[in-house]
């Protein structure tokens, strides 16, 4: 039996075939088992099994807030841009927005970000979505290829959010480089000059923005978020920064992702998209599939608020577990037929938006985003097809299935 170590959840072999991944994982002899090493964090136990990974995304003994077993350590630390790397990541872990606190603090903050994504406001961006994608296409269509990544999975959702937070249009190409980097810092070793310079040119921006929404407040959720901290109680300074920084982050991070995994799927699956081109009506279903099969988010973690028993393991108070979403949604117990690609899966409970209380506010964005982006490149590009050799693809070092480049002809 093969050891798991916590390096092997972002490397090049698991981004490029996760199946096998998750068949090294399912051959373990426990259902929940430790590993050494979780990227320089320590010993984590791996949960990867669907109900597992259900009961523990919906149990709040399970933590997302670390910091809060340790109460000395717990003063909110300031977003400074002079710290040191390890500071810098520390912050970038420990953020307080609604992804990394806990009841009563992420009740209260998801419900603020939560106004700007309401079924119907969501359902009111679907002409503008489609126009951008329809924009974008328009601009590569003399030339019979493109990367897609570059040209289309990304500008489609930064563009939306940036309208959404009222960033200007020259500024938003700042953001992929900024998000990458900070968002990986940790897995970055000997590039921590490159970590602090981004950071610091990261929160000098949001700052100057955030003077500027007070200056020059807008019908954005920027300025909403600013209107909601200055009238105190609220938000704090942290949180608001970081609410910013984890919009911009998730705002366009998914659905890049899931554009561009999606579409290799279909490549490498012919069968199913042909399905697919000739039968549009199947897109919300097959989307629903491509995040069950090639999801962007492979984990996420929750640390452990008291001592827990499962299947006979002693999970300590403040052990780590990492939780295999990517696993999950591969598991034959739950889904028939696991390993095969069927966009006309019914049956799909998948958990690639979490589940729970912190369950993915922007689901409803990136459905509807995915869905225009694939009704639109299968409807005005039929030949679509890749140009180079699918062992050319490479992957971005990180905990996301995140394709560098797509490069493509039509």
């Amino acid at each position: 039996m093969e050891e798991i170590r916590g390096s092997d959840f972002a490397s090049p072999e698991t981004m490029r075939d996760f199946i096998s991944f998750y068949k090294r994982l399912a051959g373990q002899q426990e259902p929940i088992y430790p590993i050494d090493d979780f990227f320089g964090m320590g010993k984590a136990w791996v949960a990867f099994r669907h109900d597992d990974v259900v009961q523990i995304l919906k149990d709040p003994r399970f933590l997302k807030n670390m910091r809060s077993l340790a109460p000395q350590q717990n003063e909110q630390k300031s977003f400074e841009s002079n710290d040191s790397v390890s500071q810098i990541i520390e912050w970038l872990n420990n953020m307080p927005n609604m992804l990394t606190v806990d009841p009563p603090d992420h009740t209260r903050l998801r419900r603020l970000a939560s106004k700007a994504f309401t079924p119907r406001m969501v359902e009111e961006l679907r002409p503008r979505i489609q126009q951008i994608a329809d924009e974008l296409l328009d601009a590569v269509m003399e030339k019979g290829e493109m990367d897609l990544i570059a040209d289309f999975a990304y500008p489609l959702p930064i563009i939306v959010i940036s309208e959404m937070l009222g960033i200007p249009t020259a500024d938003r190409n700042l953001f992929r480089e900024w998000t990458h980097t900070l968002g990986n810092a940790a897995l970055m070793p000997g590039r921590e000059a490159e970590v602090a310079a981004t950071f610091e040119e990261f929160t000098r921006y949001i700052k100057s923005m955030l003077a500027d929404k007070r200056k020059h407040p807008g019908n954005d959720v920027t300025s909403k978020l600013v209107e909601a901290y200055d009238e105190g109680d609220k938000l704090n300074e942290n949180e608001l920064l970081s609410t910013i920084w984890l919009l911009i982050t998730a705002g366009h991070e998914t659905t890049v992702n899931l554009i561009g995994n999606g579409v290799l799927a279909l490549l490498n699956h012919p069968d199913q998209l042909r399905l697919l081109q000739s039968d549009p009506s199947i897109i919300p279903t097959a989307v629903e599939e491509l995040l069950r099969y090639v999801g962007p988010v492979i984990i996420t973690s929750r640390v452990a608020g008291e001592d827990i028993t499962m299947h006979g393991q002693e999970i300590r108070k403040g052990d780590m577990i990492v939780i295999s979403l990517g696993g999950a949604n591969l598991d034959p117990n739950k889904f028939a037929n696991p390993e095969a690609l069927d966009i006309t899966r019914e049956e799909n409970e998948h958990l690639a938006f979490g589940k729970g209380i912190h369950l993915c506010l922007g689901a409803p964005l990136a459905r509807l985003e995915a869905q225009i982006a694939f009704a639109t490149l299968l409807g005005r590009l039929p030949d679509l097809h890749l140009a180079i050799e699918p062992e050319q693809l490479n992957y971005h070092l990180t905990t996301l299935r995140s394709l560098v480049s797509l490069p493509v002809k039509f």
